[in-house]
């Protein structure tokens, strides 16, 4: 098999898509077989090849040609090596113009689309229903990103879109090197991951600072711990001033891998109460360190959190955030079953689940 991925991203950032891209790209590279080839092109990495790289390739990476948010080159050179490609895996609706148009070129070309969440919760312009109707499957990270896309586009083969579920970076673990900091009952650690952007607000860190006021009447010493940066951290920052909780919340900044390992190992449960998530990457994440998870029944987070590893409260419902801290510091879920329930998503069964797909 000769692959060719379309990223928005790999190493310029550390967003979700980003993150499951690399692993798209390492999963490609272990099926393509001993004489297959997989060759990159991600639209806003600069060139050359990231340190990184060597953890998600291997010697049947062909090319990899970050283009700086150049659209031309990701353009031509999408069509340059989409002639030699057996199939394309495009990382965004956005770009799924694209693989089309390399379609082309090359007639027994192949292409599929990962969608993600949010980028395909919405209606359709005519190319891009075009687009869809071209893709050879549609690959959706939960059932709920899929209902959405059939919803919005109706003329789609239900069997053509599938469900493959995010998996966990392997390389992410090292849960067993970092020795959890137990804390007092009164004293809970609540840990949050976000982007801290305006545009971002549906991640519902306010709603989490909000619910603060509540868990501190019951723990009064309790401590939500925000990890993450963006424009949006000086009114965030602002309401818990004004709420006059401003002590019990900590904004961290963007972290080295060490130092968010240790915050998921000192943490007592983690929380991101967002409306949007196509599928919830950072719960998966948390719970390898054996931490129970509190989301929003929203959008595929029921699909990740059950009542075994966590809670789910109604979005933006402060006092029913609250009473799902209370009820996981009261009843604690076993540490050894949620770290069990990660293996659903381990990245063996992501790889089986695309190799499936792709044939």
């Amino acid at each position: 098999m000769r692959a060719l991925l379309l990223s928005p991203e790999l190493f310029l950032a550390e967003g979700g898509i980003a993150r499951i891209m690399r692993l798209y790209l390492k999963a490609l590279c272990e099926l393509a077989g001993p004489a297959g080839r997989v060759d990159s092109i991600v639209l806003n990495d600069p060139p050359g090849r990231d340190v990184r790289l060597q953890r998600y390739a291997d010697t049947r990476l062909g090319e990899h040609v970050g283009c700086a948010r150049g659209k031309i080159r990701y353009l031509t050179e999408t069509i340059r090596l989409g002639r030699q490609a057996d199939i394309i895996v495009c990382g965004h609706m956005h770009h799924l113009k694209i693989a089309q148009l390399a379609k082309v070129f090359n007639p027994r070309l192949k292409y599929y689309l990962v969608a993600h969440g949010i980028e395909v919760w919405r209606p359709y312009n005519w190319l891009e229903r075009r687009a869809l109707d071209g893709a050879h499957r549609i690959l959706c990270v939960s059932e709920y990103t899929r209902r959405q896309m059939l919803r919005f586009h109706p003329r789609l083969k239900p069997e053509r879109v599938v469900v493959v579920p995010n998996t966990l970076d392997p390389y992410l673990g090292a849960r067993e090197h970092v020795v959890p900091t137990a804390t007092p009952f009164a004293q809970p650690r609540i840990l949050t991951v976000s982007r801290l952007l305006s545009t971002d607000a549906y991640k519902g860190v306010d709603t989490l600072i909000e619910t603060m006021q509540l868990v501190r009447r019951e723990f009064p010493l309790a401590r939500l711990r925000v990890v993450g940066t963006g424009d949006d951290q000086p009114r965030l920052q602002a309401l818990a001033t004004r709420l006059g909780i401003a002590q019990a919340v900590d904004f961290l900044g963007s972290l080295d891998d060490a130092t968010l390992r240790s915050e998921y190992a000192a943490c007592d449960l983690f929380a991101l109460a967002s409306r949007k998530e196509g599928f919830g990457l950072v719960f998966l994440e948390a719970m390898t360190y054996g931490k129970p998870c509190l989301g929003a029944r929203a959008g595929g987070v029921p699909e990740v959190i059950n009542d075994t590893v966590g809670q789910l409260a109604e979005y933006g419902n402060i006092p029913d955030l609250a009473a799902a801290v209370s009820d996981l510091m009261h009843h604690p879920r076993d540490s050894e079953v949620v770290r069990r329930h990660v293996d659903t998503f381990a990245f063996p069964a992501f790889t089986r689940r695309l190799a499936a797909v792709l044939q």
